[in-house]
């Protein structure tokens, strides 16, 4: 059965410091990314109101490549707030982090949110060994748990899968205190897909008839003319009958 990564402990929760801005909109956000910053919105205040930050591109992007799914933020001279990603927007072609939302949680209030699927022993897979593609069909699960308990991505061991096998989601064991939320009937995490087979197209060739020395044999130049002219007569070309049109 395939384990989940461990987790991060509250008291080991990194810190980013985060800069309040007052003001919105394109030409803003164009202006803080040219200067190393990320334009983010942090939502979840105890009255209800969203904060709008800017944070410092490459300590964010050193955070988030982590893994960690929670963390603490302090904007301005306020005190640290536990908070998640929401969701991140990254540049099409540079994969850069263009925008990021943060969501601020209770400690003990469990929240629905989304893990990364990591897949490991492909390699090791019978069914890859002979030839079979190793497809994960999932890539992102939905859970409910308590922010503590939230674990950094979804280990699955796929090392044992043969050829044309197929995981589903009640095969993975959910750890302590996280509950799967995606169907684990219908929910796939990965399959191993056989190999196709292509059929080389049928060549034709010309029969020849072989001789006793192994040698094809060439026909005679007689027998070329006569095949040649096979047909000749025939259509307009047939003799009349003797004695047709003799006076």
């Amino acid at each position: 059965m395939a384990t989940l990564a461990s987790r991060m402990a509250p008291k080991d929760r990194p810190t980013i410091a985060l800069a309040e801005r007052s003001e919105r909109g394109s030409r803003e956000a164009r202006r803080l990314r040219r200067s190393g910053g990320v334009p983010g919105v942090l939502y979840g205040g105890g009255n209800g109101d969203s904060v709008a930050f800017t944070a410092d591109a490459r300590e964010l992007r050193h955070l988030l490549v982590t893994g960690v799914a929670l963390f603490d933020v302090k904007v301005g001279s306020g005190k640290e707030i536990p908070v998640i990603v929401k969701d991140q927007q990254l540049h099409p072609v540079r994969e850069e982090l263009m925008h990021i939302d943060l969501l601020e949680v209770r400690l003990d209030e469990k929240i629905q949110t989304t893990l990364a699927v990591e897949i490991t022993g492909v390699e090791e897979a019978p069914g890859v060994k002979e030839g079979g593609v190793l497809d994960q069909v999932s890539r992102e699960l939905n859970i409910e748990a308590l922010p503590t308990d939230i674990p950094e991505n979804v280990v699955v061991d796929v090392s044992h899968m043969e050829i044309a096998a197929t995981m589903h989601l009640s095969e993975i064991d959910a750890p302590e205190g996280v509950t799967f939320l995606d169907d684990p009937e219908e929910t796939i995490i990965a399959s191993v897909v056989a190999p196709t087979e292509v059929e080389e197209p049928e060549v034709e060739e010309e029969t020849e008839l072989i001789g006793e020395d192994g040698e094809p044999i060439e026909p005679e130049e007689g027998e070329r003319e006569a095949g040649e002219g096979e047909g000749a007569e025939g259509e307009g070309g047939e003799s009349a009958p003797e004695g047709e049109g003799e006076e």
